[in-house]
C-alpha cells in the first residue's frame, strides 16, 4: 500500500479513536477531552502510518 495512503488512514482512525476514547469514561466526544484525544490519536495514526510503510 502507498505510504500516503497509509498515513490518511492512520490519521482518520487514529483521530476516531482518540476522539471516542473519553466517551469511554463518562465524557463528552466534542468536549475538550474529545478534541485533545482526537489530536493526540491523529498524530499517533499518521506517525504509525508513516512507519508502516517505509
Amino acid at each position: 500500500m502507498d505510504r500516503s495512503k497509509l498515513v490518511w488512514l492512520g490519521l482518520f482512525v487514529g483521530s476516531t479513536l482518540g476522539g471516542f476514547i473519553p466517551s469511554l469514561f463518562g465524557g463528552s466526544a466534542f468536549g475538550i477531552g474529545g478534541v485533545f484525544g482526537s489530536a493526540i490519536g491523529g498524530f499517533l495514526g499518521i506517525y504509525l502510518g508513516w512507519k508502516i510503510g517505509e
